[in-house]
C-alpha cells in the first residue's frame, strides 16, 4: 500500500469543530502526529490499532524538534501507512508546515493539506468578541508574539483589531509597547485561554489594567485581541439559564466567568453598566426595555468605544453611532514635554476629560516617567469618566467639584485662596471653551494651558448613520459635548445638503446639559431632551423618562 500523509487542521481543538474531510481522515488514520492542544475528544475515534505520537511543543516542556517531526512523517510514509499530521488550529497559520512539506516532497511522499479553523478566528467568537464592526473594526491583524522583537509594533499599535497569539509571557511588554507607540492606555483587551475546551477562561479588561487583573494567573495557550470590539462582548452573549458562577479571584480582580453544562463561557457582568440609582428609575416598555423599537443616533469620539451606546443598548434601544470627533495627538509635543519636565513647579494639575488623562499619562510614560513623578502635586478633575479614566491609572483625584462642568471648579476649589497657585492645564489644542482658565486667572492663580491632544471633525459622515438618516429610521440623535454639535452639523450638511434641519425635523435632540444645549439651540434650533445630571448616566435617565413619557 502507498503511503500517504495529510497535514490536517483540527481548528480550536474540540472534535466538534473538525471538519468534515478532518473526521473522516481521522477514522481511517494508520498513524497519528498530533500538537499539544488537542482534546482527548478528538481522539476517541481513531482505530484501535492507529499508532499516535504526540510532538506537541510546549514551552518549559521536553519536545521534538521540528526536524525530528520531519523525519518521523517522511519514515511513516515510507512504510505506507496512512499517516495523519493533526495539526492546531489551519496548518498554514503559524503551522510550520512548509517545513514539513518540504521535507515530503524531497522523499516524493505524497500528501494532502486538509484545512481547519484557525484558533485566531474560533476564540474571539467563543468569546462573543467580534472581530469586525460596521462601526468600531473594519479589518483585522493577525500576529504571533513568540518574538516581540520582530514585530512593528509602530504599525500595529495604529490598526483597529489585534489578534494576537503566543504571547502570554510577554503581555506586559506587549500593553506597555503599544501604549508606548500611541494605542490609548483605555483600549479594551481580552484574553481567551483554552478557547472551546471546557475550562475556557476569559479575563477582559483594558492596556493600563489588564496585567494586573491577571497578576497569578496562568495565561497560557491563549488568544489576546485587543480592539474596541472587546467591549461588544458583554452584549453579544446569549441568555445562559444553566451556568453557574465561576467567582472572581479577589487577588487578581478576574472578570468572572460563567460555564454552562457544555463547559462554554459566558460573561458573569451586569451588561447595563448603569449604576443602580439609575436603573431604578428605570420604566420598562412592552418588553420589560424602556427604549424598545426606538433608534438612537450617538454623536462619539471615532475610534473610541462608545459607553454610552451600551448603555443604551442595555435598556432596549438600536443605536447607530457616528463619530463626530477625531482625537489625535497635538500638533507638537514640545510644550506638554516642557511641562512635565517642570512637574515640580505646579502646585496642581488640572484634568477636565477623559482625553486629557490619557494623553497626559501616556506621554508621561513615554517620556520615561510613571505616576511617582506626580508625587508633589494636587490633581482636580471634572466629571465622573474623568475620574473614573483617573482611577484606572492608579491615581486618586484631590478634587472633584459637584457639579459635572469645568465652571463649577472655581466656585467649590477647596483651598482658601487660589492666589499664587501654579496649575497646569493639558487640554486639547483648538476649540475649548475658555471660560474656565479666564476664572482661575481673574481669582490669582497661573495657569499654564498645554496641548495634550487634538480633536477635528471626520471627513465623512458614516455610510449607516446616513442610510438611516436619509430613510427616517432615527428617532432621536444625542450629543454629549459642544464639539459633537458643531461637528455634527457639519457632517449633516455635507450629507445631505441645505436641507439637512428638514431631515431632522421629526428627530428628537438630546443633550448632556446646558452648555451643549446652547450650542444645539445655535446650530440646529432647538433641544428636545435635555440631562438633569450632566453624565452619561443621567442623559440615559433623560431618554428614558423621555421615552416613558411618549408613549403614555
Amino acid at each position: 500500500m502507498t503511503g500517504k500523509v495529510y497535514l490536517v487542521g483540527a481548528g480550536p481543538g474540540r472534535a466538534g469543530y473538525l471538519t468534515l474531510r478532518a473526521q473522516q481522515l481521522l477514522l481511517q488514520a494508520e498513524v497519528l502526529v498530533h500538537d499539544a492542544l488537542i482534546s482527548p475528544d478528538v481522539l476517541q475515534g481513531l482505530p484501535k490499532d492507529c499508532m499516535y505520537f504526540d510532538v506537541g511543543k510546549r514551552g518549559g516542556k521536553p519536545s521534538p524538534d521540528q526536524a525530528e517531526i520531519d523525519r518521523l512523517l517522511v519514515e511513516q510514509c515510507r512504510l505506507g501507512k496512512q499517516v495523519v499530521r493533526l495539526k492546531s488550529g489551519d496548518p498554514f497559520v503559524f503551522g510550520r508546515t512548509t517545513s514539513e512539506i518540504q521535507a515530503l516532497k524531497a522523499a516524493t511522499c505524497a500528501f494532502e493539506v486538509v484545512p481547519g479553523l484557525s484558533s485566531a478566528l474560533a476564540a474571539p467568537l467563543l468569546a462573543h468578541i467580534p472581530l469586525t464592526d460596521l462601526a468600531l473594526s473594519h479589518s483585522f491583524t493577525v500576529l504571533t508574539a513568540h518574538d516581540v522583537n520582530q514585530i512593528d509594533w509602530a504599525t500595529m499599535a495604529r490598526l483597529q483589531t489585534l489578534v494576537i497569539l503566543m504571547g502570554s509571557r510577554h503581555l506586559a511588554t506587549i500593553t506597555q509597547t503599544l501604549m508606548g507607540y500611541g494605542m490609548r492606555s483605555g483600549m479594551p483587551i481580552a484574553i481567551i485561554r483554552w478557547a472551546s475546551q471546557p475550562q475556557q477562561q476569559v479575563w477582559q479588561g483594558t492596556l493600563i489594567d489588564i496585567v494586573q487583573k491577571t497578576k497569578g494567573e496562568k495565561l497560557s495557550p491563549c488568544i489576546m485581541v485587543v480592539g474596541e470590539v472587546v467591549g461588544l462582548r458583554d452584549y453579544l452573549q446569549p441568555e445562559q439559564s444553566t451556568a453557574t458562577d465561576c467567582q472572581p479571584s479577589s487577588q487578581t480582580g478576574r472578570v468572572t466567568v460563567q460555564r454552562d453544562a457544555s463547559g462554554m463561557d459566558a460573561s458573569g457582568i451586569d451588561a447595563s453598566g448603569i449604576n443602580a440609582s439609575t436603573a431604578g428609575s428605570m420604566t420598562a416598555g412592552s418588553n420589560g426595555l424602556p427604549l424598545t423599537a426606538k433608534t438612537l443616533l450617538v454623536t462619539r469620539a471615532a475610534g473610541q468605544s462608545s459607553q454610552f451606546s451600551h448603555l443604551l443598548k442595555a435598556q432596549g434601544a438600536a443605536v447607530i453611532e457616528m463619530p463626530a470627533l477625531e482625537i489625535t495627538p497635538p500638533s507638537s509635543w514640545d510644550a506638554l514635554d516642557d511641562a512635565i519636565a517642570r512637574l515640580s513647579q505646579f502646585h496642581w494639575l488640572v484634568l477636565t476629560s477623559a482625553n486629557a488623562v490619557t494623553y497626559f499619562c501616556d506621554r508621561l510614560l513615554a517620556l520615561g516617567h510613571d505616576t511617582r513623578a506626580l508625587a508633589g502635586l494636587k490633581i482636580a478633575v471634572v466629571g465622573k469618566k474623568t475620574n473614573r479614566v483617573l482611577n484606572q491609572r492608579g491615581l486618586m483625584a484631590d478634587f472633584i467639584p459637584p457639579d459635572f462642568v469645568a465652571d463649577a471648579m472655581v466656585e467649590h476649589w477647596p483651598e482658601a485662596t487660589l492666589s499664587g497657585q501654579r496649575l497646569l492645564f493639558p487640554r486639547v489644542e483648538s476649540g475649548g471653551r475658555e471660560v474656565l482658565v479666564k476664572e482661575l486667572t481673574s481669582q490669582g492663580a497661573t495657569v499654564t494651558e498645554v496641548a495634550a491632544y487634538e480633536s477635528g471633525c471626520p471627513a465623512a459622515i458614516a455610510p449607516e448613520a446616513l442610510k438611516h438618516l436619509q430613510a427616517r429610521q432615527v428617532d432621536v440623535i444625542t450629543f454629549a459635548s459642544s464639539k459633537t454639535v458643531r461637528h455634527g452639523s457639519v457632517l449633516f450638511e455635507q450629507a445631505l445638503g441645505d436641507r439637512w434641519r428638514d431631515v431632522l425635523e421629526s428627530v428628537a435632540i438630546a443633550s448632556i446639559g446646558p452648555q451643549t444645549s446652547e450650542t444645539c439651540h445655535e446650530l440646529i434650533g432647538r433641544v428636545d431632551i435635555e440631562a438633569t445630571e450632566f453624565t452619561l448616566d443621567g442623559l440615559t435617565q433623560a431618554l428614558v423618562q423621555w421615552a416613558s413619557a411618549s408613549s403614555d
